[in-house]
């Protein structure tokens, strides 16, 4: 029987349903991250050597999207998983212009700081860490501010470089691309196109001899043109495009960005990995891409 006080309660379900559909993108925004966890063999890994490695991608930081108080608050999460190695994949720095205040570099860092791991921490830069540097964009010989940021806290930062390390007596290398985007169009940088500084020959040629290769690329973009040289690849920047529904995605940061939106890809013996990352570019709208924190086991 349909009442009056019936009536009310539908329109009021009704109203909240509205104002809960118009709020979920923001909401998953904030969210908790997730973990997502992997376990790979991948190509040219040794069956002696187990690593433990943690990825966090895309952090954006800014008011009041992802403070530096959350930062910190994700890097617990990610201390918590007892990674081997912590890796970060770039964009530190906000990419959007709705926001009430941006976190100073310092201070993103120092939230940073806070993660641990007996390999250390390690990080390259993604596209925003440059494109908002505009003494960067105006002359690429100078720092960058994340760059400088990131290393005044005792966290390696790779623009082009390889280093080899060691676990339980097992040597590997870990390799960081120069950010694909970095550079961009326009006549205060006197430049008609994107330009990239990655040098994926030169990052691989310093390597020594046969141990396995961890490849850490902002864009993913790159992951084609990989050699089977390396064991796996990981990669950020998509966030799995921001708006996922059902597998479709409006809008994508770059044509790697559809290809591969995110999780694990093999290619022709040759594996990758992609993190949703944790915060938003241009708009801080998130539905069916939940934030995440990725943990991956490789054996």
């Amino acid at each position: 029987m349909i009442t009056r006080r019936n009536v009310l309660k539908a329109l009021v379900g009704g109203v909240a349903g509205l104002f809960a559909t118009a709020a979920y993108p923001f909401v998953e925004v904030m969210a908790r991250p997730q973990v997502t966890r992997y376990s790979v063999t991948p190509n040219r890994w040794s069956s002696k050597l187990k690593l433990r490695i943690v990825a966090l991608a895309d952090i954006h930081a800014c008011e009041p999207w992802m403070s530096a108080a959350r930062i910190e608050s994700i890097c617990v999460r990610a201390n918590e998983l007892e990674a081997d190695l912590i890796l970060l994949l770039g964009d530190y720095v906000s990419g959007m212009r709705l926001v009430t205040e941006y976190v100073p570099a310092t201070d993103w860092a120092r939230a940073l700081a806070t993660l641990k791991a007996p390999l250390g921490v390690h990080a390259v830069l993604g596209n925003h860490d440059y494109w908002e540097d505009l003494r960067f964009q105006r002359d690429p010989r100078t720092e960058n501010i994340a760059t400088e940021a990131l290393r005044a806290v005792g966290i390696h930062t790779y623009t082009n470089e390889a280093i080899r390390l060691q676990k339980d007596g097992q040597t590997f290398w870990l390799a960081g691309l120069g950010d694909q985007m970095a550079l961009r169009p326009g006549k205060d940088f006197k430049r008609t196109a994107m330009k990239g500084i990655d040098d994926l020959a030169g990052t691989l040629s310093q390597i020594t001899d046969d141990s396995p290769v961890l490849l850490m690329a902002h864009e993913p973009d790159i992951f084609p043109r990989v050699s089977n040289r390396v064991s796996l690849t990981l990669s950020g920047h998509t966030h799995g495009g921001q708006i996922n529904i059902l597998g479709w995605r409006p809008a994508a940061a770059s044509r790697g960005s559809q290809r591969y939106p995110a999780g694990y890809y093999r290619e022709q013996g040759r594996d990758l990995i992609v993190s949703r990352g944790l915060g938003c570019s241009v708009l801080p709208l998130r539905v069916g891409s939940r934030p995440e924190i990725v943990a991956i086991e490789l054996r």
